[in-house]
């Protein structure tokens, strides 16, 4: 069995930028169809943190409430502790938002809430457990994606397709698009913790690398940063691992004795970008078109924003006619100055992220003007909560 199936916008990625963008372009009164791989969104050790700008949006969208119903929990400031020295990193009670405070909800929750508002529009069509494996070409265009489904293969043609699969992207390889940037300092190690009745710790710890501690209710999601390629599964590397969290926080040795490598899920790093997003008929927007680093959590705003941009540029242009190549670099030469200037401070951050450092030495200069000068916080909370170019959808 095949399905055929013509739309103005195909997605590749059923992920937060390719839901946004769906969700944008069906109040526009286009026909979307999105291609997602997965049978559902219950993935675990994925970015969870949703900003204040992305909330802004939610609420101009209508959303707020419905978001803010889910489960979910907020920080009005991001502390950290390096070595027992308790400082705030990033201050979001002044921003000029509705809600100043950083989320923390589930990442199946926040897609769930974009599906099924998508849903409610007759355009919309999401196509699960499809993985797209090629791309239509008329002319050396792109006019829309093959690939294979539940049901058998899938084709949809498409006056616009959007890759919006993720750093690993097939589509994007496909199209022969291949990004550029430096290797990453960095990789992050993910697991769960035991949580005991009462038990906290704070959400940023550091100081012979850095852990970073999600309350998930019943148990706690770990996210350890360490040097790259430091990390192959070995007992000697758990071993590692276990006297470095211990170094940073003491109070986690008996829980973390527990963790085995089996427990353990390594992130690669990456940060990296295309050097030119689109090809004709196709656009690439979120980690397709930029891998970041998890540093600050900003990924998936960008991603949103990437979205929004979109959205607001082509929208327009969808309307009158095709898409041409000029239209899809408009969108790239709005997106590129902020995701080049969150890439350089991700950058300057690797070398304090993962530094070791034996008790009783000095804090980092950067952390050390942050604690001298505590109003330079509302500064990092406004490049954190609403990033370096924030996007509306008017």
């Amino acid at each position: 069995m095949s399905i055929h199936i013509d739309t103005d916008c195909v997605i590749v990625g059923g992920g937060p930028a390719g839901l946004m963008l769906a969700l944008l372009l069906l109040r526009q009164g286009f026909q979307v169809t999105v291609a997602e791989k997965h049978a559902d969104f219950l993935r675990d050790f994925r970015g969870d943190t949703i900003h204040p700008s992305t909330q802004e949006l939610l609420s101009d969208l209508g959303l707020l409430d419905e978001f803010l119903a889910r489960p979910h929990d907020d920080m009005p400031r991001v502390r950290l502790s390096w070595q027992g020295t308790e400082l705030t990193l990033a201050d979001f009670t002044r921003l000029p938002t509705r809600r100043k405070a950083m989320t923390f909800m589930p990442q199946w929750d926040f897609l769930d809430l974009l599906a099924d508002t998508a849903s409610q529009h007759p355009g919309f069509r999401l196509l699960r457990s499809t993985r797209v494996t090629d791309l239509l070409r008329e002319e050396g265009r792109v006019v829309g994606v093959t690939g294979a489904g539940p049901d058998g293969d899938v084709t949809v043609r498409a006056r616009l397709v959007v890759d919006a699969s993720g750093r690993d992207s097939e589509v994007r390889a496909a199209a022969g698009l291949a990004p550029v940037g430096q290797a990453a300092a960095m990789d992050v190690l993910w697991f769960r913790l035991t949580k005991r009745v009462g038990e906290t710790y704070p959400f940023v710890q550091a100081g012979a690398g850095m852990i970073i501690t999600i309350d998930r209710g019943d148990f706690f999601q770990i996210a350890h940063v360490i040097p790259a390629g430091s990390w192959t599964g070995s007992d000697p590397d758990l071993a590692d691992m276990r006297e470095r969290i211990a170094r940073i926080s003491p109070r986690m040795v008996d829980a973390v004795a527990t963790v085995t490598a089996d427990d353990v899920h390594l992130l690669r790093v990456k940060l990296e970008r295309l050097r030119r997003w689109y090809t004709d008929g196709m656009l690439c927007i979120g980690d397709s078109a930029h891998a970041m680093s998890p540093a600050g959590g900003v990924g998936i705003n960008l991603a949103i924003q990437d979205a929004v941009a979109a959205a607001r540029i082509l929208g327009p242009v969808l309307r009158e006619r095709t898409p041409k190549e000029k239209d899809l670099r408009r969108v790239q030469r709005r997106r590129t100055w902020p995701v080049r200037v969150t890439q350089f401070v991700q950058r300057r951050l690797q070398g304090p992220l993962i530094a070791s450092r034996e008790p009783g030495e000095p804090l980092p200069l950067p952390l050390r003007v942050l604690r001298d000068h505590p109003r330079l916080t509302h500064l990092t909370g406004r490049f954190v909560g609403l990033g370096a170019r924030p996007e509306s959808i008017s």
